[in-house]
């Protein structure tokens, strides 16, 4: 039967399934099997970085197959020039998230391009409002990887984004691992959702067999939000956004001591250098929402989205009584 929704309306796909534009790991192979899987599949732009987005744009021409896609970008971290390029490939969507999404929006709207703003609370969903935004990612404080530092939780964030933004479809995001709380998502008045960590943990992911098998084997209460990683290796996000990761030594070392790392930057450089070198923690962070647990296999991800789809039909059906 399908769930049609006006998210599946507005980009032709079978499914109300986005992938999130996870900056490094949803690359070129996993954007295209999320498409042909009948969602739509966002490659992570990130920052912008020209080498990983063209490699990775090339990998997506070959396995896309013609379905429709998107790119994901930081909105704090690019200019005018990375838009342009990704542009040149003629995504179906361009999605901006943290920070001002303002000075790109006239550039995508001129494409074609469907325009896709991730928000973090309310502030942000009225500006995408008045941007324009074809499609508002509400996203709730449970997501892996980076959101709001004081974030509102998704189960009463989205139905207000929902009412706020109407007509403009709605996808939620955070805590999403598997076609239940898609379902939840659609019964919340979204007409999606987009979810990260679930597809962290599939064979097309750009993750490493060890990130792969500890988000397997992670639990929510494992995951923790905080600046401490951003803090500690330099990052230059923004203060206002700190980032759910899984747990580990250097974090524990210093929770609740975000403004005492900040003070001493080198010496918070070094004790992550130091900590990844001697193996106690891993190179890059274990980003992971609070639906981990939820996640306990390595799917192909076209497989994972019929799936997704499947449950969500059928979660719905039990609420209706059939």
């Amino acid at each position: 039967m399908g769930l049609s929704t006006a998210f599946t309306e507005l980009f032709g796909v079978e499914h109300p399934i986005a992938l999130a534009p996870m900056g490094g790991s949803a690359g070129g192979a996993l954007t295209a099997a999320v498409s042909r899987g009948g969602g739509l599949g966002l490659l992570g732009g990130g920052g912008g970085d020209q080498e990983w987005l063209a490699r990775e744009l090339s990998v997506l021409a070959d396995e896309g197959a013609g379905q429709p896609w998107g790119v994901g970008f930081l909105a704090w971290a690019i200019d005018d020039g990375v838009l342009a390029r990704a542009l040149e490939h003629d995504p179906a969507a361009v999605m901006l998230s943290f920070g001002d999404p303002g000075p790109f929006a006239e550039r995508v709207r001129d494409s074609g391009a469907a325009l896709i703003v991730q928000v973090t609370d309310l502030e942000e969903a009225r500006r995408a409002v008045d941007l324009g935004a074809d499609v508002i990612v509400a996203q709730g404080t449970e997501a892996g990887g980076h959101g709001a530092l004081h974030g509102r939780s998704t189960l009463p964030f989205v139905p207000v984004v929902v009412d706020l933004a109407t007509p403009v479809p709605v996808l939620a995001a955070g805590g999403i691992g598997d076609g239940r709380g898609v379902a939840a998502a659609l019964a919340l008045g979204a007409a999606g959702a987009l979810l990260g960590t679930r597809f962290q943990a599939t064979s097309e992911a750009l993750v490493s067999a060890a990130t792969a098998r500890a988000i397997i084997a992670g639990r929510g209460e494992d995951t923790e939000r905080g600046r401490v990683l951003d803090i500690a290796r330099g990052s230059k996000w923004p203060a206002r956004y700190s980032a759910r990761t899984l747990g580990h030594p250097l974090l524990d070392r210093w929770r609740d001591r975000e403004a005492e790392l900040a003070a001493d930057p080198e010496t918070a450089r070094q004790a992550y250098q130091d900590a990844v070198a001697s193996g106690s923690i891993p190179d890059l962070p274990r980003w992971a929402g609070e639906a981990v647990d939820l996640v306990a296999d390595l799917p192909p991800a076209a497989t994972l989205v019929a799936l997704l789809a499947a449950q969500a039909e059928t979660a719905l059906d039990r609420a209706r009584g059939h």
